[in-house]
C-alpha cells in the first residue's frame, strides 16, 4: 500500500508513523470538530500523518438499546465537514455491503469491523469501490490468517489495504496484544496497532464494555517498539459521558503529551534501523 493514495495525508516525508484517531462514534458536529481541531494542531505540530477516525454509525452494541448513531447520512456529511475544514483525510467502519457504496461518498478510507473481517462480500464491496481499505484483525484471527483478508482486497484489483491488529480474546472479558504478530502481518500489508480497543474489557455482566486507559501508552510504546506502521486510537473531550467505548478512550488532554512521547521512541528506533 502506498500512503500517498489516501487524500489529504500530510507529513508523509517525516518518516514518523501514521495515526488514525478520533471519537468512537459521530455524535454530532460540534464535537467532532473540537475534537478534530485538537488533534489537528497535535499532529501537524508533531510531524505526524493523521487520518480523522469516527464511527457514522454503531451496529456491533452489546445491548439493544445502546446508542448506535444520529443518522447515517448526517454522521457521514460531518465526516467530510471535518474533511473539508482541517485539510485531513477520514475513515469510518461499514457493517453492511450497502454502506460501502454510500460511505465512499464521503470519506478516504473504509474499514472492516473486527467481528466482520472474514464477511467476504463486505471485504469485497468495500475493495470495488477503490477507496483504501483498513482491515480490522478478528479478535478470533491469528496474525498469519489477515494474509487471506489482504488477498481479497487485492484480488479485487485493488492494492490499498492495511491491517489494524486490536488484541485477542482472552478468556471471557479480556484482550491480549500478541506483538508477535506485527511483524508477521507487516508481511502482507502496512500495520496498524488499534491502542484502545485492545484494551477493552468487553462482555461484563452490565452489557457494557469496560476498559483500560491507563495502559494506553504502554501498549502503545510496546507497539511503536515492535515495528508498527501507525497507530489507531479513539479520544474525547469527555470519555466518561461519550456515548460508546467511553471506558477505553484515551482523554484528549492527554492526547498531546502521550504522542510527543511515542514519536520520541519513534525517532529512536528509526536509528537502530
Amino acid at each position: 500500500m502506498d500512503l500517498n493514495a489516501i487524500p489529504k495525508l500530510k507529513n508523509l516525508d517525516s518518516n514518523n508513523f501514521f495515526l488514525l484517531a478520533g471519537p468512537c462514534a459521530i455524535e454530532g458536529e460540534d464535537m467532532a470538530l473540537r475534537i478534530a481541531e485538537k488533534v489537528v494542531a497535535i499532529t501537524d505540530k508533531l510531524e505526524i500523518p493523521y487520518i480523522f477516525k469516527g464511527s457514522f454509525k454503531k451496529a456491533n452494541r452489546s445491548r439493544i438499546d445502546s446508542f448506535t448513531g444520529i443518522g447515517d447520512e448526517k454522521a457521514l456529511k460531518i465526516l467530510k465537514k471535518v474533511s473539508e475544514t482541517f485539510g485531513v483525510p477520514t475513515v469510518t467502519d461499514i457493517h453492511e455491503i450497502s454502506d460501502a457504496a454510500l460511505a465512499a461518498q464521503y470519506v478516504d478510507v473504509l474499514q472492516i469491523p473486527a467481528f466482520l473481517v472474514r464477511q467476504t462480500d463486505l471485504v469485497v464491496a468495500a475493495a470495488n469501490t477503490g477507496k483504501v481499505v483498513n482491515l480490522k484483525k478478528g479478535q478470533f484471527m491469528s496474525p498469519e490468517s489477515m494474509k487471506h483478508a489482504v488477498t481479497k482486497v487485492k484480488d479485487c484489483n485493488n492494492q490499498q489495504v492495511m491491517i489494524t491488529d486490536r488484541g485477542t480474546m482472552f478468556g471471557y472479558q479480556d484482550m491480549i496484544v500478541d506483538f508477535r504478530g506485527i511483524p508477521t502481518m507487516k508481511q502482507y500489508a502496512p500495520t496498524v496497532l488499534d491502542v484502545t480497543h485492545s484494551l477493552q474489557q468487553p462482555n461484563q455482566t452490565s452489557g457494557v464494555t469496560g476498559g483500560r486507559p491507563d495502559m494506553i501508552e504502554t501498549i502503545a510504546r510496546a507497539g511503536i517498539a515492535t515495528g508498527v506502521d501507525g497507530l489507531f486510537m479513539e479520544t474525547h473531550f469527555d470519555p466518561a459521558n461519550a456515548k460508546s467505548d467511553g471506558a477505553n478512550m484515551l482523554h484528549l488532554d492527554y492526547l498531546e503529551k502521550v504522542l510527543t512521547n511515542l514519536t520520541a521512541i519513534r525517532k529512536t528506533i528509526n536509528n537502530l534501523e
